[in-house]
């Protein structure tokens, strides 16, 4: 299962942002960051690390198949 793709899914929406936001924020195109959320590539650990930072969360908690 893609954890990754689920956690950021749910920090985008409870964040009510859209994808498009998301990519801007860390200069990336739509497309890739849409492709983190559905499984399709894995972020790089920088970009790993610049999501955590923008969703103001640990990058442990990314990768964290506990979160509900």
């Amino acid at each position: 299962k893609h954890q990754i793709g689920e956690n950021l899914k749910l920090l985008r929406k409870s964040a009510n942002l859209t994808q498009q936001q998301v990519a801007d924020a860390l200069g990336i195109s739509r497309s890739a960051y849409a492709y983190y959320e559905i499984g399709g590539s894995e972020p790089s650990l920088s970009v790993l690390w610049e999501l955590a930072q923008y969703f103001q969360v640990s990058a442990d908690s990314l990768l964290d198949t506990s979160i509900k």
